[in-house]
């Protein structure tokens, strides 16, 4: 076992290459870039578009890597549902995307592997946070409205089923 090097880059889902950043950090460790950029691709391809972060760990001995892919932000990820390029310009005010209960339960779901969420609901709480600063209504119902509705326990079923559903 040589040396470990860890290689962080942000790159964007699929689009990986050998250029910067990541082949002269990777270059120099001697290790076969093009297989771990086609690797990468590989990985985050679901990501399309939107900007991750990569970790590339390699044994700067046997010249083998690990590479481990972060989750992309709340915002990118509620862009991506929504079908818009980016939020809205002024918060609270225009509203730009319209997702369904659904797809923020996704996003939640995605966003609770890496926030201190202890729940589905504060996971919830939290990405309808990002829903209000980026103008995106969850069926037709601003962020807030929604909010209340969870809290209330309008959607318990709802969260209830797709907790079961994610974990058969």
């Amino acid at each position: 076992m040589g040396e470990k090097k860890v290689v962080n880059v942000l790159i964007t889902g699929g689009e990986a290459n050998a250029g910067p950043p990541l082949g002269p950090a990777l270059g120099p460790l001697g290790v076969n870039v093009v297989a771990i950029v086609k690797e990468i691709n590989e990985i985050t391809k679901e990501y399309s578009g939107m900007r991750v972060p990569v970790f590339v760990e390699v044994d700067t001995e046997t010249k083998t890597f690990n590479i481990k892919v972060g989750i992309p932000t709340v915002s990118a990820l509620l862009a991506k549902e929504a079908g818009i390029p980016k939020g809205a310009s002024t918060t609270g005010k225009d509203y730009v995307g319209n997702i369904t209960f659904k797809q923020l339960l996704k996003v939640a779901n995605v966003c609770k592997q890496k926030s201190y969420s202890t729940s589905t609901k504060s996971a919830i709480g939290e990405v309808l946070g990002s829903c209000m600063s980026m103008g995106i209504k969850i069926d037709n119902k601003p962020p807030p409205q929604v909010l209340e509705e969870v809290k209330k326990g309008l959607y318990d079923q709802q969260i209830e089923a797709e907790n079961t559903e994610a974990k058969s």
